[in-house]
């Protein structure tokens, strides 16, 4: 399609949704830096992208709570590829068991949090500087359902998900002003080999086309749904006509208590 240009982000980009819009974004035009931890699967995706769109790709293996290991790969893709225009933070943890969280195993839980919270924040505090200094730069988080509606049985995964829409609004509350932009989007519930092993999916068959969130992450890269910086879209259940022709006011979809009554003093 070639409708899109510059260096693109992208984190968990081995499989699932990340090789998806890994795929996407270079067909559309973007030079696409995938980040993962396994660095033969990594590799085998990304040439297998650059040969089926002719696209440039980067596999760089890294591990996104690690703070030096984060430098070292986006200092990678800079040099080979550029100042990342778009940064993806996808990659993240699922809960090792659907259980209350008082018999979850302690270190998974966290480390399910971390993968998501930490990652996020360690992927922007290397991108977004350089991003601010050129005045130039989207940042997408990887949402969730789970994001505004906790599920008992995935309590980290929820709380990881929760937090990273906080990050977003932090961070685009930060660029207020500036050409730098920041998104949640959740991409509904595509068909991947995670979410094939969460039991709550079992015999589900609605799946959400992963062409839709490629299409929704490509209309914010083309700067085309700016006023949504700092909210939470859905792929497929969104339409893309509609966002960009809607502004969002006070609160839209961003996270707030709801009021309990006319008396609420905090309403």
């Amino acid at each position: 399609m070639g409708d899109l240009a510059g260096v693109a982000l992208v984190t968990g980009a081995s499989t699932g949704i990340g090789r998806h819009l890994v795929e996407e974004l270079s067909r559309r035009g973007m030079a696409v830096a995938g980040l993962a931890r396994g660095e033969e699967r990594l590799s085998a995706a990304m040439a297998e992208v650059s040969d089926a769109t002719g696209g440039r790709t980067l596999a760089v293996a890294a591990d996104v709570t690690d703070r030096a290991s984060v430098d070292a790969a986006v200092a990678r893709v800079v040099e080979d590829l550029g100042q990342v225009d778009l940064l993806v933070n996808n990659a993240g943890l699922i809960d090792a068991a659907e259980e209350p969280l008082w018999e979850a195993d302690p270190d998974q839980w966290w480390d399910v949090v971390s993968s998501h919270i930490k990652g996020g924040f360690l992927l922007c505090r290397s991108v977004v500087p350089w991003m601010v200094l050129r005045n130039r730069g989207r940042i997408v988080n990887i949402a969730s359902g789970m994001s505004v509606r906790a599920r008992p049985e995935y309590s980290a995964y929820s709380v990881a998900k929760t937090g990273l829409m906080r990050l977003t609004e932090a961070l685009a509350g930060a660029l207020e002003g500036s050409d730098v932009r920041a998104f949640d989007v959740a991409p509904g519930v595509v068909d991947t080999p995670m979410t094939r092993s969460m039991a709550m999916w079992r015999g589900f068959e609605d799946w959400t086309p992963p062409e839709e969130v490629a299409e929704l992450v490509a209309a914010i890269a083309a700067g085309e749904l700016d006023q949504w910086s700092g909210r939470f879209l859905r792929a497929g259940a969104d339409v893309l006509d509609t966002l960009r022709s809607v502004t969002p006011e006070d609160a839209a979809r961003q996270l707030r208590l709801q009021s309990y009554g006319d008396g609420d003093p905090l309403g």
